[in-house]
């Protein structure tokens, strides 16, 4: 285990990542020493070619992310509080860049930019008592980190208009049904839970997975004539890849392939 001051990285079966937030005691706000190690550790894990899929998660159960630190704000210029909320969106956007999937494992609360950061992430895994919300609009302000464009893709132009307007808090099982989550769990569960889908993932050919990823949120973004081409792109730099004649000889052969990403 890599340990930090505010984060820490631990590899389990040599190919997942697990970042926990671990300021418990501040519900693990994002404050700027946070940020900055979560920067170094996605770094770090991008240039790590063993790690095939990445967790997320909270130290404790109250809280997965309380948002921004609001005491460090005390006493910043106007042009320091963007400053910071800007290099958290960065953030963000660094998580949503990261080539292998990202799972957020919702473990408490996350409200304001600690939703934002588990909208970053590719697949979301609630416990029961995790509570979600962009609260921001009660503090009269509005979500800067990604929260009025992310949320909109994810559950629809009415749902996010609702929850950002309201700054209503929802439980993890609302949340769920509006397709905020993909998965609700006790809490005791969490992290078994995170760690099978992680799994199944991994199992899977890692140059496929990038190019999924890519052709999934490249996609997205454009009309369907763009988007198939861009997934006609990425479905031919599988072709000439080891991993494709090892898949399909494992097959053969009735056994689970071995992939080693080239």
């Amino acid at each position: 285990m890599i340990l930090s001051n505010q984060a820490t990285i631990n590899i389990v079966d040599d190919h997942i990542a697990v970042i926990t937030l671990n300021r418990p005691e501040s519900a693990n706000a994002l404050s700027t020493t946070l940020l900055n190690e979560l920067t170094t550790m996605i770094g770090e894990i991008n240039q790590n070619k063993e790690i095939r899929c990445t967790i997320l998660t909270g130290a404790k159960d109250k809280a997965f992310c309380a948002g921004a630190d609001l005491k460090e704000r005390q006493g910043m210029s106007d042009d320091d509080v963007v400053a910071t909320v800007t290099y958290i969106g960065e953030t963000m956007t660094q998580i949503e860049q990261m080539e292998m999937p990202v799972i957020a494992a919702l473990n408490g609360v996350a409200f304001g930019g600690g939703l934002e950061l588990a909208l970053a992430c590719d697949v979301r895994i609630a416990a029961k008592h995790a509570d979600v919300g962009l609260t921001e609009t009660s503090l009269a302000i509005i979500p800067g980190a990604g929260g009025t464009q992310r949320l909109t893709r994810l559950v629809g132009l009415g749902q996010a208009k609702k929850m950002i307007f309201t700054a209503n808090r929802i439980s993890a099982m609302e949340a769920l049904d509006i397709g905020l989550v993909e998965q609700v769990v006790d809490k005791d569960d969490l992290y078994e839970e995170a760690i099978q889908l992680a799994s199944q993932i991994i199992s899977n050919g890692p140059i496929a997975l990038k190019l999924a990823k890519q052709a999934i949120n490249q996609g997205f973004e454009t009309d369907l004539k763009t988007g198939l081409s861009i997934e006609q792109q990425c479905y031919r730099q599988t072709i000439p890849t080891q991993d494709r004649l090892e898949g399909l000889q494992a097959f053969q052969e009735k056994r689970k392939p071995k992939y080693i990403g080239l």
